[in-house]
């Protein structure tokens, strides 16, 4: 019987105890106006373009600036802090804190951490992903600085079609053109300043200046000749591997493609940025 007794009394504490909680969801206030909280990244850079532009390339010729840190790809829109129960999401209703703005702080502690161990004054980040929540890092840092990163569309694809030369023609394309398009669009909505990879490769000094302008810091030679500061750090799945990246310096491109040997899906893109004729 006292066992019987004990389960009933469990039984009717769990019941008790989900009214209690329906209750007071049905009470809860609504969230308060939500407050950013303080920032600890100052003025980060971040690259925004599509896949095969050579983010690699000009992350390491920014990094080797003394003022530079430019570490390889952080994919923070794979990170997600979260309250995982109606308690903690009360806890931080009460002081106007939500799931998105819980993320924004993990990612500013995060990014900032980063800049503090390298002893540097300044964080360039280049995950290409990071073009489809562009607007939501500016809204982060209302501070930050955005490089635009162009290239040819079809020299990106035939970057990717060397590097995955059985995936569907189509899928390619496909994927592609997102990316293009999404770096097209936030180069209207954000400021920032362009850099063309033919450009970067073929005048390195000239475009490296042009950017330390744009960040107001003194141009550095090493800019250019970067493999003295990037010796070991480049490894599958942290960005560009190849040969060409590990030289060191830019590579000369060869000659850009022509209309037809640009996909039909990427000719739109390559019209707007000015690799081909319109017509």
């Amino acid at each position: 019987m006292p066992d019987v007794k004990r389960s009933l009394n469990r039984a009717l504490a769990r019941t008790t105890g989900l009214r209690l909680v329906r209750e007071q969801k049905r009470r809860v206030s609504p969230i308060r106006k939500p407050r950013p909280a303080r920032r600890e990244l100052i003025a980060p850079v971040f690259i925004l373009s599509s896949v095969r532009s050579g983010s690699t390339l000009l992350r390491s010729m920014m990094g080797a600036h003394s003022a530079l840190y430019a570490p390889h790809e952080m994919h923070l829109g794979d990170m997600k802090a979260k309250a995982s129960t109606w308690f903690a999401q009360s806890a931080l209703r009460e002081f106007g804190i939500d799931e998105d703005e819980l993320t924004a702080m993990l990612w500013d502690r995060l990014l900032a951490e980063l800049l503090e161990r390298s002893g540097k004054q300044v964080l360039v980040e280049k995950t290409p992903n990071h073009v489809f929540i562009a607007e939501r890092l500016a809204k982060i840092w209302p501070d930050a600085r955005f490089v635009f990163l162009l290239r040819h569309p079809g020299a990106i694809y035939r970057s990717w079609r060397n590097a995955r030369p059985n995936e569907p023609q189509q899928e390619t394309v496909d994927y592609l053109r997102r990316f293009c398009s999404e770096v097209q669009r936030v180069r209207s909505t954000l400021p920032g300043i362009d850099i063309r990879y033919e450009q970067l490769v073929a005048e390195p000094e000239e475009q490296t200046r042009r950017l330390c302008e744009y960040l107001g810091l003194e141009w550095e030679p090493g800019m250019v000749d970067y493999g003295e500061h990037t010796k070991g750090k480049y490894r599958r799945g942290l960005g560009d591997w190849s040969d060409n990246i590990r030289s060191g310096r830019p590579q000369p491109t060869g000659p850009l493609p022509t209309e037809d040997e640009t996909p039909r899906g990427l000719r739109a893109i390559a019209r707007e940025w000015g690799y081909l004729a319109e017509g």
